[in-house]
């Protein structure tokens, strides 16, 4: 990477700090300041930073970033988050991110002609995992229903990893005939194997904490530290073991959060157990960081490169993965639950795609199969149209929805969006500020 680049990357972090309160009440998300100003540095631009040049730089932010969020957004996860009221989190999960996947491995068929049956499958479950910071003004508007809120945010922060063995299956099986390891070997090691792997780290992490918390030994920066170890030593402990570093990043923070949980419950509050927010708030900022520098480096390095080869079936592709694909599987899985239609299509739309797209979509195109340069623009076009289209929309549609049910409330108090209040969804995870 030169180092005009690394001055120029620098100069948009500080120039977007700098003004990012201003910007948060505008149309101007964070990723889409990024991503704007990474066209501007890429090939079709300035050209300081081009993917020919720096690919191990690329992918190396990229999956950081990710590693980071997957531990992080698993950690924050609480299992009442799921049991109250939680209809609406494992409706989209359970119905919602299958049919979202199904939908897109078929509607990919007639528009990418020329990619086998398990690329075009990767394209629907690439595409299905949602990103909030690209919508984080419609998270997280208080005047949007707290039950909206949360059921988006939880959706959010599980989704992604509940894609990765989706993920893993599908790129194994269509290497297979270019001597990849087969399904079997994959389920193996990258499922089970991986998952082994970051429970066990996420649960001996949280457990050291504890201890040492418990006898005062560790000061509140090296707690900071200890939660960012525990998700890289889990990664690299299912690299060693030919897994999945994702997948084991996520499980461990699924684990660490229990575990920690667990220490603040009743019965444990003699150990004076660690505060989880505190706990990992070092990697949450930087997650948040390198989340950040990534639509930088996409806008570089991917989208600007998908822009000079866009067709129409890629533009089209990208638009009915962001509405279509989304809309018909969400309106589904709200059937039964009572949720008005302008809920119903609240949630809807906001189901942005963003960085576990990107990094499964490079993670595929590393496996260098036959149609995977095609995969990797489709991919690019549409979270750069979900930057776009969600990233404008947030603030106008978060402000309406919200005058919508105050109004409704006001004559219809037994509402069902209104069946959580804001100090019901307290605590659970928010979206990545960009």
């Amino acid at each position: 990477m030169s180092q005009w680049a690394v001055v120029a990357g620098c100069g948009v972090v500080v120039g977007y700090g700098v003004l990012s309160r201003r910007l948060s009440t505008t149309f101007l998300s964070g990723p889409l300041v990024f991503a704007v100003c990474g066209l501007a540095i890429g090939p079709l631009g300035l050209d300081l930073l081009n993917i020919n040049h720096d690919p191990e730089v690329t992918r190396t932010l990229l999956e950081c970033a990710l590693t980071l969020v997957l531990f992080t957004d698993a950690a924050a996860i609480r299992i009442q988050d799921l049991r109250r009221e939680g209809f609406l989190p494992l409706r989209l999960l359970m119905i919602g991110l299958p049919l979202t996947m199904a939908l897109g491995w078929l509607v990919a068929w007639p528009l990418l002609p020329g990619l086998s049956v398990w690329e075009l499958a990767l394209a629907g479950i690439i595409l299905a995992p949602t990103d909030a910071a690209l919508g984080q003004q419609a998270f997280s508007n208080r005047r949007v229903p707290a039950l909206i809120r949360g059921g988006l945010g939880v959706e959010s922060g599980l989704n992604d990893g509940l894609v990765l063995p989706f993920f893993v299956l599908a790129l194994a099986a269509a290497g297979q005939s270019e001597g990849y390891p087969g399904v079997v070997v994959t389920f193996l090691r990258a499922l089970l194997l991986s998952s082994a792997i970051g429970l066990a780290a996420g649960w001996a992490g949280a457990g050291v904490l504890r201890w040492s918390v418990a006898r005062g030994w560790i000061t509140s920066d090296w707690r900071q530290f200890l939660s960012l170890a525990i998700p890289l030593i889990a990664y690299a402990l299912c690299g060693v073991a030919e897994g999945s570093g994702f997948i084991g990043a996520w499980t461990a923070g699924l684990a660490f959060g229990i575990r920690l949980r667990g220490a603040s419950s009743g019965r444990d509050t003699h150990t004076h157990a660690p505060d989880l927010p505190r706990s990992a708030e070092f990697s949450e900022r930087l997650g948040l960081l390198l989340t950040s520098v990534s639509f930088l480096v996409f806008g570089a390095v991917l989208l600007g490169p998908a822009l000079q080869h866009l067709t129409w079936r890629m533009a089209v592709y990208a638009l009915i993965s962001l509405t279509v694909i989304r809309i018909l599987p969400v309106a589904l899985a709200m059937a039964g639950t009572g949720l008005r239609a302008a809920s119903v299509a609240y949630i809807a739309w906001f189901g942005p795609r963003g960085l576990a797209s990107l990094v499964f979509g490079l993670l595929a195109f590393d496996e260098h199969l036959p149609g995977m340069t095609l995969l990797g623009r489709v991919i690019a076009v549409t979270v750069g149209l979900s930057i776009l289209l969600h990233g404008a929309t947030a603030p106008r549609l978060g402000d309406r929805y919200g005058d919508w049910f105050a109004r409704t409330l006001r004559t219809e108090p037994d509402l069902r969006e209104n069946a959580l209040t804001a100090d019901d969804v307290h605590g659970m995870p928010g979206p990545r500020a960009s």
